[in-house]
């Protein structure tokens, strides 16, 4: 039975190992990034705990009948430390701060009436808030929780108008229940700005996607990110799909991409199979095909190509010798990336027909061959959009009817490698020019950005930089304002 029970749990261990999904993309956070992020937290807490509201107060006390209302925050003087919190998310700490309050008093005293402003100052506010990060049902990121403790030492009141010094006997009555009514305030804003205004931000991730219409992009996160105490690691899908049947998808054989830097504030890995989806995706979608015809017709080309195939059209029919040629070069099958130290390729099999289009009749096929090409492919990024440029550098076709036509194509291979540098490769690099993001949210760019590549997969090392405040970013999320295309 024992024995049986040892076989049941490797068998299912085996299974979860075979069915896990490695990433295409994975980003990762340095606690570099998180000293950025410090000061745009401790400025967006204090604009929270700023509009902090706290209900108007009415009571008697001896001979005292009291009103206490239009609370405001007036400033907040907060010392805050903003850390990775292992196995959990991030901690926001407050230590030894002070909030000031302004509020109008009501008194009435035996026959006298007094109304005036107090200032008051919460003095020794301590808050300890960690939010727990993981990934919601869409794959997205959200913060699932916080937990919240706030206290406050003491408070002071200061009295101004001509009986201040009548009123301060009282004044250690109003400030504790103004102390106990403001820290009963504390945590809510937090709760509030945390799971509702920091999730409407994180809601601007790009998760599914479409890139333009011909393919989307999947960013959903496979896991609940893992937190150390220098970094958050982030496993997204990083999977193209095509939109004419998204369930059609290219399996993930790619290397598990690994980030082992901390010296910059964010790293972006891209495996293989990022960029293989993106072809395999583009391919299913009908898009790698072209005719070069008429005018998109090389002169140079147009000559050789008569040339080489004059036999061919005068057996056919000598009437043929003056009607216009056309080349359709076809993608056969999904293109592949290889990515090594040395820099980043991509592998196409195309086959090429050679026709003949006489007026008023079908295309007649002179030839078909089978086109190879190899493509040095530089990757860069810019803001936090991911782009890629082609570069043609090997080339080789070769007939599909006899050994003797493929000798006979060799003075070609010239002329088609220069056409396709001339005509087809510019298009393509102007189609892929404006690139595809990548999962950070609105108004998050990357800046001095550096590619390195490894052997299966590239990383992109980077700093942060906010393009408005982190404030402003949630306002315009709310206002409708953001865009959140790819």
């Amino acid at each position: 039975m024992g024995l049986l029970k040892v076989s049941v749990i490797l068998l299912l261990s085996l299974v979860t190992m075979t069915l896990a999904q490695p990433p295409g993309c994975k980003i990762r956070i340095t606690d570099k990034g998180l000293e950025m992020l410090k000061a745009e937290t401790k400025n967006f807490v204090e604009g929270e705990l700023s509009n902090i509201t706290m209900p108007e107060m009415r009571g008697t006390e001896g001979r005292f009948q009291y009103t206490i209302k239009d609370v405001k925050v007036t400033e907040l003087n907060l010392t805050s430390d903003l850390r990775f919190q292992p196995d959990v998310g991030l901690l926001f700490e407050v230590q030894n701060s002070s909030i000031t309050l302004n509020f109008q008093r009501r008194i009435l005293y035996w026959l006298f009436y007094d109304e005036g402003a107090i200032n008051a100052s919460a003095e020794g506010v301590n808050i300890f808030t960690v939010l727990h990060l993981s990934k919601d049902e869409e794959g997205r990121l959200k913060i699932s929780n916080i937990t919240c403790d706030a206290s406050i030492a003491k408070m002071r009141a200061k009295f101004s108008g001509t009986l201040g010094r009548v009123y301060d006997f009282i004044g250690t009555f109003l400030t504790t229940g103004m102390r106990f009514i403001l820290n009963r305030q504390i945590c809510p804003a937090l709760n509030h700005a945390a799971l509702v205004l920091v999730n409407q931000l994180l809601e601007t991730i790009p998760v599914r996607t479409e890139v333009d219409s011909y393919v989307g992009i999947d960013y959903s996160l496979l896991s609940d990110p893992v937190v150390t105490e220098s970094s958050l690691d982030m496993d997204f899908r990083g999977m193209f799909y095509s939109l004419k049947n998204e369930n059609e998808t290219l399996v993930n054989y790619a290397v598990n991409p690994v980030v082992r830097e901390y010296d910059r504030m964010v790293y972006l890995s891209l495996s293989e199979y990022f960029f293989d989806s993106g072809l395999f995706s583009y391919f299913k979608g009908g898009l790698f095909q072209t005719q070069i015809a008429n005018e998109r017709m090389p002169k140079d080309l147009e000559v050789l190509l008569r040339t080489t195939y004059l036999g061919t059209m005068m057996m056919l029919n000598p009437a043929l010798m003056d009607q216009p040629l056309s080349l359709e070069i076809e993608v056969t099958s999904p293109p592949r990336s290889t990515i090594k130290t040395s820099g980043a390729s991509v592998a196409v099999t195309s086959g090429v027909k050679v026709l003949v289009l006489p007026a008023g009749k079908p295309p007649v096929q002179l030839s078909s061959m089978t086109m190879e090409g190899k493509f040095n492919a530089k990757v860069s990024m810019k803001g936090k959009r991911l782009t890629i440029h082609l570069d043609l550098r090997r080339f080789k076709i070769y007939s599909n009817q006899s050994a003797l036509e493929s000798l006979a194509l060799i003075p070609l291979q010239g002329p088609l490698k220069t056409m396709l540098q001339i005509s087809v490769v510019p298009l393509i690099n102007n189609y892929i020019k404006r690139g595809v993001q990548i999962p950070l949210p609105d108004g998050l760019d990357f800046v001095e950005e550096v590619v390195e590549y490894h052997n299966g997969y590239i990383i992109v090392g980077a700093n942060l930089h906010f393009r408005t405040s982190l404030r402003e970013l949630i306002e315009n999320k709310l206002s409708g304002h953001t865009n959140n295309t790819v």
